[in-house]
């Protein structure tokens, strides 16, 4: 049996499959099927054509990819946008015949001649745009139409110039370096087409306009409902998309010297294809310049090898065709089901054996009724107060998940204000040496408030694991902290895989998900000290001001850290096989520590807990609001010595007054309760407790 458990212990630990659901859950993965098609690609046709990579077909790809790559950016725009452009060979078409009717045919400055190429892509692009994104027609019908349309006029202007524009040979010195210059061996029209690159994913990931077009290609209802210009939005994207079409062309014309009946046919074909392989979703809202550019270059290699491969053109766009209708396929069914899968997959099991709860700390747990009596402040004023803590004058503080922190003033609590207003939900408080209240918020970091309510930022990031395939430099769910004599500020993150609104299913994993993290105001600097807790929660510094307490929940265990000193670095256990859920840790007078307990130990979690394949199985079969979880609805408070001796338990035997505690602060004679999923603040008096006694004076040594 012994080995039965070792082995499934290894199993669930090193094979569960965790890192194929954080691989799942990332934004880059869309990107890396066509990274792979695209170095499978590149590697057969080296074998196949000799001579593939040498400098010379390099550079002629490059000037290649700045044309045809200028193309599939603007056609990227306009799909975030959640429209399509079919227009955009026949606009190619016509930006070229201006170009070389600027240059070779009216004898025009380069600039003018540029200026010229670029007024033709952006009227073209503003028809598009006007009858798209302000009246509304259908982008695939109207775009299908003006492709004819601009064609047609091509068709009937280009046999009036193409003798002159043949027998002309601009003397232009910037037209020629445009063409067939390089800098440092790269050519222009790559540096060109990345400059664009660079400054448009900057504009698409950094920059209003381009959060508010993606917002737009997601759910034009709701964009629009959030305040966003839709029409504009849509007409922009098409009057973007005909300038990179007009610059592309413009770059073609200088390479080319000329223009032919067929210039542009089939573009749309190609440059769709390469957007769609590269990972650009044809439902809007999704996709990145460095999709596009992937899928760029997959498409000019493949075609450009079946060129040298002498392959007829038919069957490269036969080719081209059946590989958009995989792209496409691929592209629907993965949008459609990505999310189911990553449902089934991300939630990742691990054994864990937690002792039997009899005998452990004898009958100190029995059951009792000491919080039957507890007074209510604020009931149903404040939704969600997880932690509490006084200051100085007695005024009472809690945060409610509407984002605010609420003060009662003393002395009867009767009146409430709004003492600052942060924005996520405030979980732990405590007051720093100032007079300044810290907290941390779900999903935002470390927020510190001023006496006159002031709020500030203090962290919201710490150093990246170098070998962890999750970002855990953001703070998902600091929930509990507490200052050290030096000033230095200790919380946990009780999860970096879970938000604050899944984070009761980091249970079902059991896993050591949670951290210990040190703020140093002195050097603005935060660092990771201890990793791989189980969901670390409560944090209160010891009275040695060498260590700390903290709560590791689902693991029912209290652990003691020395941060200085000579033992400094050691973890030991304080109290381990408690009852039930431990969560915030805070100093009682007498040289004791109260812990709340949010809820108990059942057998039959606790069996689950030890049997990670069902838990897995669970995850995936049932409906999330069917799963086993641990029993989070009755809770205690229990005050224990400086040795981690349970002294007292406190009760609510009917749970009516404070079913769930998941805080508790001991002031002058008082012990107040806070509950994460309660509607109220208990107070209880403490009998034969220090009237006199505050937190603040025992931490600081004043009030």
């Amino acid at each position: 049996m012994a080995e039965s458990n070792a082995l499934t212990r290894w199993r669930y630990r090193y094979l569960s499959g965790r890192l194929v659901g954080e691989i799942l859950s990332k934004s880059w993965i869309d990107s890396a099927i066509p990274v792979v098609a695209l170095l499978v690609t590149a590697a057969v046709m080296a074998f196949l054509i000799p001579g593939l990579l040498k400098p010379a077909y390099v550079a002629d790809l490059s000037r290649q990819l700045a044309e045809f790559g200028l193309v599939a950016l603007a056609l990227t725009i306009v799909l975030l946008s959640g429209g399509i452009d079919l227009s955009v060979g026949s606009v190619f078409a016509l930006c070229v015949l201006a170009a070389l009717s600027g240059v070779n045919v009216l004898a025009l400055p380069f600039p003018v001649a540029l200026g010229m190429t670029l007024g033709v892509g952006l009227v073209c692009g503003l028809i598009n745009g006007v009858l798209i994104g302000y009246l509304r027609l259908r982008a695939f019908i109207t775009t299908l139409v003006t492709l004819v349309i601009y064609r047609a006029i091509y068709d009937i202007v280009f046999p009036r110039l193409a003798s002159a524009i043949v027998g002309s040979t601009p003397d232009s010195p910037g037209w020629d370096f445009l063409g067939f210059g390089a800098v440092h061996g790269v050519p222009v029209s790559f540096l060109i087409f990345a400059l664009i690159a660079v400054a448009l994913h900057i504009t698409l990931s950094r920059l209003r306009p381009g959060w508010r077009l993606r917002a737009v290609g997601g759910a034009r209802k709701s964009a629009y409902n959030a305040g966003i210009d839709v029409k504009r939005t849509v007409c922009m994207a098409y009057v973007s998309s005909g300038l990179l079409t007009a610059v592309a062309a413009f770059l073609f014309a200088a390479r080319l010297g000329s223009t032919g009946a067929d210039t542009g046919i089939g573009l749309e074909i190609s440059v769709l294809t390469a957007v769609v392989l590269g990972g650009v979703s044809l439902g809007g809202g999704r996709g990145s310049v460095g999709s596009a550019i992937i899928g760029a270059i997959l498409v000019l290699i493949l075609t450009n090898g079946l060129i040298r491969l002498s392959t007829p053109g038919s069957v490269n766009q036969l080719l081209l065709g059946l590989i958009l209708i995989l792209a496409v396929l691929f592209d629907a069914k993965w949008v459609k089901n990505r999310g189911k899968i990553l449902s089934k997959v991300y939630v990742s099991p691990t054994y864990l054996a937690l002792p039997e709860q009899a005998g452990a700390h004898g009958d100190t747990f029995a059951l009792n009724d000491r919080l039957g009596d507890v007074e209510l402040i604020g009931l149903g004023e404040v939704e969600g107060p997880e932690d509490v803590v006084l200051d100085r004058d007695g005024h009472l503080y809690t945060g409610t998940r509407h984002g605010t922190i609420v003060r009662f003033l003393a002395p009867d609590y009767g009146r409430h204000e709004v003492f600052a207003r942060i924005g996520g939900h405030p979980l732990g408080l405590c007051f720093a040496a100032n007079g300044d209240l810290l907290t941390c918020v779900g999903g935002m970091g470390v927020y510190k408030v001023g006496p006159d309510g002031t709020v500030a930022k203090v962290t919201d990031e710490t150093n990246r694991s170098w070998l962890s395939v999750i970002d855990d430099s953001r703070l998902r769910l600091p929930d509990d902290l507490d200052v050290a004599p030096d000033g230095r500020i200790f919380f946990s993150e009780a999860t970096i895989r879970y938000e604050m609104a899944d984070w009761v299913v980091d249970a079902l994993e059991g896993r050591g998900n949670g951290r210990l993290i040190c703020h140093d105001p002195a050097t603005g600097k935060t660092r990771t000290v201890l990793r791989g807790l189980i969901f670390p929660n409560g944090i209160t510094i010891c009275r040695d001001g060498q260590s700390l307490l903290f709560a590791e929940t689902w693991a029912c265990r209290i652990s003691r850290y020395w941060f200085d000193g000579p033992n400094k670095g050691r973890t030991e256990i304080f109290i381990a096989d408690l009852p039930g859920y431990p969560d915030n840790i805070n100093r009682g007078s007498d040289g004791t520590y109260w812990i709340a307990l949010l809820g108990l130990r059942t057998k039959t979690f606790d069996l689950a807990m030890r049997k990670p394949g069902f838990r897995r199985r669970m995850a995936r079969r049932i409906a999330s609001d069917e799963w086993l979880f641990p029993n989070v609805n009755r809770g205690c408070v229990a005050q224990v010595s400086e040795e981690g001796r349970v002294l007292q338990v406190l009760w609510d035997r009917g749970g009516e007054n404070h079913p769930s505690i998941t805080s508790t602060c001991e002031h002058r004679g008082y012990l107040y309760l806070g509950g994460v999923s309660n509607n109220r603040i208990g107070r209880i008096r403490l009998p034969g407790a220090d009237p006199d006694w505050t937190a603040r004076r025992d931490t600081w040594g004043k009030d």
